[in-house]
């Protein structure tokens, strides 16, 4: 199969570093009380929104890092930020008094929400393990080991396996429903293994590997459909299958189901079965685990976004649909189609199927010609069916800057390997 990437791998090149980057070089620090600044209008101009989440303070420290990582931050800015980052979490972010993080805070630093989640705890296993890569900091290890051993001792369900996720601020569960309480989702279980992995490659331990690998075995047998091999969004503690409801406390970019009871019961999200598909990938070589293991689960995942996930008609990924059949929710988030581009770049060198590379062109220019404001430099957050603009701003608490710098980076690399 001849494929020519060039064209493709230029523009990719083109928007992370004139674009991309640049727009990232000058933007997110908060130099008058420490710590990032996330919310911006289409222009890419501060909204007034000035409240810090953990989860968006996490992702910027990683992705700053990843760029150095990457060899792209020549003066060493992009790394230096993410360690003043790192600093503003470690004494304003901090629970001195029950351990682990808050979730929100007001600009000063001020704690408004004190829940401990643990999804934005696995970013910060994740961002601290990247910059103690890019930085050859071991204290920043030491924090995201320390913070993988409070999930241990803390979130880890020692009846029915893996984490429970909504806790107060001194660590007890929260209530169930919308409070989060009494139920297990992928999402969460997906960034752990993400989380772990990342922190084995920092530091070498067979624990982390264990723990990693553990996570990524429970997410395979426990939260794919039995049949279809299709993510399921979330469960109670004892992974039984749950309708999927809006959090209190994880409010991103989430728009309500329909129905008040929540999104149907076959119902599946095409970003996270390719993103899980991508990241299980990477964790499976990390690991140094059998990809025959795995291989067949990973193509399913990609085979279900092709076949019913892709709008082969006006380009893109739509958001959700049933487990087999047409999709439901044909809006586009800009996330999905980062880590679809990934995806189908790891099926090509996985699977070397033509269908996939039609997948990775077809999202690619979806990408560059409809979701990537080019003037500004980042993308937009979330198109229609019709490729019609529906949310336009650049910064969000829930959008920064990790799919979107992740992405190319992902894509840079895997191109350059197909050329």
């Amino acid at each position: 199969m001849e494929i020519d990437v060039k064209p493709f791998l230029e523009e990719v090149r083109r928007h992370l570093h004139r674009e991309l980057l640049p727009y990232w070089r000058v933007r997110g620090d908060d130099r008058e009380r420490g710590g990032f600044l996330t919310c911006f209008d289409r222009r890419g101009e501060p909204t007034g929104q000035t409240r810090k989440n953990l989860l968006a303070h996490s992702r910027m420290v990683y992705s700053f890092s990843a760029v150095h990582r990457a060899g792209y931050d020549p003066d060493g800015s992009f790394l230096e930020r993410a360690g003043r980052g790192l600093e503003f979490m470690t004494d304003r972010f901090q629970d001195r008094k029950h351990g682990g993080w808050y979730w929100v805070l007001e600009r000063d630093g001020t704690p408004v929400d004190r829940k401990k989640i643990v999804y934005g705890h696995s970013f910060v296993i994740y961002a601290f393990s990247e910059y103690a890569m890019a930085a050859q900091d071991r204290q920043a290890l030491d924090w995201a080991e320390k913070t993988l051993d409070l999930l241990q001792s803390r979130a880890a369900d020692s009846l029915y396996g893996g984490f429970r996720e909504f806790f107060e601020e001194d660590w007890s569960p929260c209530a169930p429903g919308a409070c989060g309480g009494d139920r297990k989702s992928m999402d969460v279980h997906m960034h752990l293994m993400e989380a772990f992995t990342n922190l084995y490659l920092a530091s070498g331990s067979g624990l982390h590997r264990s723990l990693a690998v553990e996570v990524a075995e429970l997410v395979c047998r426990r939260m794919l459909h039995p049949e279809h091999g299709t993510g399921i969004a979330q469960f109670g503690l004892d992974f039984t299958p749950l309708r999927a409801i809006v959090f209190k406390n994880v409010w991103g970019s989430d728009r309500e189901a329909d129905d008040p009871e929540g999104r149907p019961l076959d119902n599946t999200s095409f970003g996270h079965n390719v993103e899980f598909g991508w990241l299980l990938s990477h964790s499976v070589k990390v690991l140094g685990l059998d990809m025959s293991l795995y291989r067949e689960r990973i193509r399913r995942l990609y085979d279900h976004c092709l076949e019913y996930g892709i709008d082969w008609e006006l380009g893109g990924v739509f958001c959700e649909g049933p487990h087999w059949g047409p999709a439901r929710e044909r809006n586009k988030e800009f996330w999905q189609q980062a880590e679809t581009l990934v995806a189908m770049l790891d099926a090509l060198a996985a699977f070397r199927g033509r269908r996939y590379w039609e997948a990775y062109r077809n999202v690619h220019r979806f990408v560059f010609d409809h979701v990537i404001n080019h003037p500004v430099g980042e993308w937009f957050p979330l198109l229609g069916p019709c490729n019609e603009l529906v949310w336009d701003y650049m910064g969000h608490p829930w959008k920064i800057n990790y799919h979107t710098v992740r992405a190319m980076l992902e894509c840079e690399r895997r191109l350059l390997e197909l050329a």
